[in-house]
């Protein structure tokens, strides 16, 4: 799992080993990003590795196979950072800039199996990592973000 592939950045060796890694059956998640400044950006790193023409980053819809491994998901959660939900019982940390969670993307050409795994807008870590901090936040997004990650988890082994 990338955590805040919005602030990420890839010189050429980088870029070119991932690719490899990818493309010879190697799975990426990249979560946590926020708003549409650190998308634009993500998407600009992905295609130095993944050029868009050959590899286009794509919805992800719930009937998709990821979602349905060993639990049947239905949605993506927007799970904010514990703070933010512990001090102000908000899940979007930019607002009117994060208002969506969208999973996305890349495919394998030919296959289908998916090689990047993207959830934006929404952030699995906390809910991994700060579990312990609220039984509010462990109830309402811990335990729905333990079955996708599982989901995911068995889809990548096995794909």
């Amino acid at each position: 799992v990338m955590t805040e592939p919005g602030g990420a950045y890839f010189d050429e060796e980088e870029a070119a080993q991932l690719r490899v890694f990818l493309l010879k059956g190697g799975f990426l998640w990249a979560d946590d990003s926020w708003g549409g400044y650190a998308w634009d950006w993500w998407r600009q790193q992905l295609a130095f590795i993944l050029p868009g023409g050959e590899f286009p980053v794509v919805d992800l819809t719930a009937d998709h196979p990821l979602f349905h491994t060993l639990f049947n998901i239905e949605r993506v959660p927007q799970i904010p950072n514990v703070g933010l939900w512990v001090n102000q019982h908000q899940t979007s940390e930019r607002g009117a800039d994060s208002p969506e969670t969208p999973a996305r993307a890349v495919l394998e050409p030919g296959t289908g199996r998916v090689m990047v795994f993207m959830t934006h807008n929404t952030d699995f870590g906390d809910a991994y990592e700060e579990e312990a901090v609220s039984p509010d936040y462990f109830k309402r997004f811990s335990t729905v973000a333990y079955a996708i990650g599982a989901d995911i988890v068995v889809y990548a082994l096995t794909h």
